[in-house]
């Protein structure tokens, strides 16, 4: 027990417990109800100079809000749930990143849940989180060709909905709420002309997993827009750095006389560079290379990677926005952008 001073009277704090809004109430000489309209952002406006020192109060004595508690009571809460395949990816990060700045401005808290590439987990980790009672949910990742596990998980996301919540999605369209949609088709296309244009006829494509969508979106958009003489070559891994530099050793062990490769993300086109210059490859002197999503990473490649750039960071903003102030069910295209630098160059 310690003993503190307050406007010269003594008044007990219990550190060997939580601090409650009471605790606050108390040191700060207001209601209860005073100290909730400050600290959980009630509409309801307190001047200003008081609101101040409950905040200073509530920052001495440590105050942090039940998050669950609150939702109980409001049968929402302030907790926005964010679901990514893979939080160290740096396509994941960038659109978290935008979320959370995001959420700074609409005062919600993000809780995330990593789900891999599985539908079923996305299910499993957004149930858990029934507790926090979320205000919103956001999906990110590419949808899967697992029709089951896809419906499944949409019916969670229906029941979330329907209790008020707002859903928000970042991929393909399919699943209830908004779906904020990346032209993965059309900038591939881009790619495929842009070295077209350099004079390749002979391409290889270094996919992801057969299961994801973005894949077969990203590799058929491609496709569509080479030259009839083009001859493609396709060669499916994981969608991970690693995942792309198995895919460079096997391009360089095949050596199927391909000029330009398209990696389906900047990740995975990181490994397959290494990849290539461990073997003794030139980049684009041998052969050219691009990816796809303009990750930070992209620029520091040497030479630099041709790419499409996401508005990565953007989406996550946007997504989260759009969660917390409606339950809209549009679909919001997102163009890419060609971006070029080093790693492509004309057929020598």
């Amino acid at each position: 027990m310690c003993v503190t001073c307050d406007s010269g009277n003594l008044r007990r704090v219990d550190h060997t417990r939580p601090t409650t809004l009471a605790d606050v109430a108390a040191r700060a000489d207001v209601s209860v109800a005073t100290a909730s309209r400050v600290l959980n952002g009630s509409p309801h406006r307190v001047s200003h100079g008081l609101a101040e020192k409950v905040r200073k109060v509530a920052d001495e004595l440590r105050y942090a809000p039940n998050v669950q508690a609150q939702g109980l009571a409001r049968s929402t809460s302030s907790v926005v749930a964010m679901l990514l395949h893979d939080v160290t990816d740096p396509y994941f990060a960038q659109i978290a990143q935008g979320a959370l700045v995001e959420a700074a401005a609409q005062n919600v808290q993000v809780v995330i849940g990593e789900t891999g590439i599985d539908p079923n987990r996305e299910r499993e980790q957004l149930l858990s989180f029934r507790g926090f009672r979320p205000r919103a949910a956001i999906v990110v990742g590419s949808r899967t060709t697992d029709d089951v596990a896809e419906q499944r998980f949409a019916e969670v996301l229906t029941n979330l909905r329907n209790r008020g919540a707002g859903v928000v999605s970042i991929g393909q369209p399919g699943l209830p709420g908004t779906c904020l949609h990346p032209q993965n088709r059309a900038g591939a296309r881009l790619l495929a002309r842009h070295l077209a244009d350099l004079g390749h006829r002979r391409f290889t494509v270094v996919g992801g997993p057969q299961a994801l969508k973005v894949v077969s979106e990203r590799r058929d958009g491609f496709a569509e827009a080479l030259p009839a003489d083009a001859r493609v070559d396709v060669i499916n891994t994981d969608f991970t750095r690693d995942g792309g530099y198995r895919a460079g050793t096997r391009f360089c062990e095949q050596d199927t006389g391909s000029t330009a490769v398209f990696v389906s993300s900047d990740v995975m086109a990181g490994g397959f560079c290494t990849a290539l210059r461990d073997s003794g490859r030139s980049i684009p002197g041998d052969v050219s290379v691009v990816g796809f999503d303009d990750v930070p990473v992209a620029a520091d490649i040497f030479p630099g990677l041709t790419t499409v750039r996401l508005p990565l960071s953007a989406m996550g903003r946007q997504a989260l926005r759009l969660a917390v102030t409606g339950v809209g069910n549009e679909v919001v295209d997102i163009p890419g952008q060609l971006i070029v630098r080093g790693s492509s160059a004309a057929v020598s």
